[in-house]
């Protein structure tokens, strides 16, 4: 049994970490001290002091054994989702405030979103962050306050999505009246299905159902619901498609709260009846489906409404046509009774006889309706046999050959031209760069005089006899030595 006081003093043992300075061993701690240690003791330890890192797990050690499990209430303020999936926020109240962390293996069983501002309730450890000696509480769970998880998982989604526009009446299609194939989208051992049948075998026994069986509450019962919506879109024959389920507690209604299911329902290309729970329950699949019933066998008996009331109306059609038909063969009874034997049989054979010439007349019309469509239709193949040769693919691509023979030859000349002036435009250029050089000047009889230092040399005033110069002509060079600088040259000189 650990004693009711721990000592701030009580340390690792000497041998697990080096000394701070050298000739200063920590002595040894096996002990707790209720009562506090002695002067002794606590000089020993004041003498060596603790590295950032040491303290730091040490304190980390005895605060997440104190507080490992504990629940605090505030509300969320800078909250941060990391790319890796974890959740980051500070919990606040009017006084303090403490970092929390929500790592992904438990931020994935959030039932809700959280925001900035919403005042929830988290349980977790409280532990420090070694990096920056940071005090933090890892959250396990968290909870709002005052509304469930559901509820405000809830009203968020709901809130989104009528943001986007899927519960506007004008995207909602209306349901076939005469459905003949009804994909169903429920549990196949609950009473739902049997509810659903039961009504179509009463109202409408012509109708093809197509029972998906899914799981309607649980984790895959989302996923699953979304599966049999995907499936049911492959599917062109199926007419109108019932997603369903009992009643129960919102928990179990939560596959049916999901944004996927929702956003499946939204994009069905099917029309959608929601029939899940009781009256009283609602659900987002309730608003985002075409239409809503309250429970699965008023659905069935939506589906079924229009041809139900034609069903009826008919049994009274046949109610009413067998009554008239016994008044007439009552009256006809009668009146066979007052006729002679040979006044019928001599209008039975006249009324034969009058059939017999509106078969003959039918029959002249048909053969002579005959003999004109058969003449339509061979001057029809005809016209079609002509447009086919004036359309022949042979003679098209003859056609297109020549036309594309022309364009090459054309295409060829347009080259040659544009290749000719070319030539001729940089022959031009060349002659008027020449021109222009340098060299040009030396080709016709001019060199350029450089002296010791290679520069040119313009003047012989700056020349003494015997310098070096090296003559730059078109074609070479050649070294020379001045022998004399001339009358004029000498005159410049000393005039100066």
């Amino acid at each position: 049994m650990s004693p009711p006081f721990k000592s701030p003093w009580e340390r690792p043992t000497a041998s697990s970490r080096q000394p701070a300075t050298s000739g200063n061993t920590r002595p040894q701690m096996d002990l707790l001290f209720p009562a506090g240690p002695s002067a002794a003791q606590a000089s020993d330890f004041a003498r060596l002091p603790w590295k950032v890192h040491e303290l730091v797990f040490e304190v980390r050690g005895h605060v997440e054994k104190e507080y490992r499990d504990v629940r605090v209430e505030g509300e969320v303020s800078n909250l941060r989702q990391a790319s890796s999936g974890h959740v980051y926020f500070t919990l606040k109240d009017d006084r303090s405030q403490l970092p929390v962390v929500l790592f992904r293996g438990k931020a994935r069983l959030l039932k809700f979103t959280p925001k900035d501002g919403l005042e929830v309730q988290v349980r977790g450890g409280i532990s420090v962050y070694e990096d920056r000696g940071q005090l933090q509480l890892v959250a396990e769970s968290m909870e709002p306050r005052g509304k469930g998880s559901l509820q405000v998982a809830f009203e968020q989604l709901y809130a989104l999505l009528k943001e986007e526009g899927l519960f506007e009446s004008k995207r909602k299609r209306p349901l076939p009246m005469y459905p003949r194939t009804i994909g169903v989208i429920t549990s196949q051992k609950g009473a739902v299905i049997h509810d659903i049948l039961n009504v179509l075998a009463r109202r409408h026994s012509r109708a093809h159902v197509l029972l998906y069986p899914v799981a309607v509450q649980g984790e895959a019962a989302a996923s699953d619901i979304v599966d049999a919506l995907a499936w049911f879109q492959k599917d062109p024959c199926v007419d109108v498609l019932v997603v369903a389920r009992g009643g129960g507690p919102p928990e179990d209604l939560a596959a049916f709260n999901s944004e996927g299911v929702a956003r499946a329902i939204a994009a069905s290309a099917i029309p959608v009846v929601s029939a899940v729970g009781h009256e009283t329950d609602f659900t987002i699949a309730d608003f985002v489906a075409d239409l809503r019933a309250p429970t699965p066998s008023i659905a069935a008996e939506i589906i079924t409404d229009a041809q139900y009331r034609v069903e009826e109306y008919l049994g009274l059609l046949a109610a009413r046509l067998q009554r008239a038909v016994g008044y007439q063969r009552m009256r006809a009874r009668e009146r066979f009774a007052q006729l002679n034997a040979s006044a019928v049989f001599a209008g039975v054979q006249h009324g034969l006889a009058r059939r017999q010439q509106r078969v003959d007349e039918l029959r002249f019309r048909l053969e002579a309706w005959w003999e004109k469509t058969r003449a339509a239709a061979g001057q029809r193949t005809s016209m079609a046999q002509a447009r086919l040769m004036r359309q022949d693919v042979r003679r098209q691509m003859a056609l297109h050959g020549e036309r594309l023979r022309a364009l090459q030859t054309g295409l060829g000349r347009a080259w040659n031209a544009y290749s000719e002036r070319c030539r001729t435009r940089s022959s031009r250029a060349a002659d008027r760069l020449w021109a222009l050089s340098p060299l040009a000047v030396l080709d016709r009889g001019y060199a350029l005089v450089y002296d010791g230092s290679d520069s040119l040399v313009k003047t012989a005033e700056n020349l003494q006899a015997g310098d070096l110069l090296r003559l730059r002509f078109a074609r070479g060079q050649a070294r020379a030595k001045v022998i004399d600088r001339g009358p004029e040259a000498e005159k410049k000189t000393n005039g100066n």
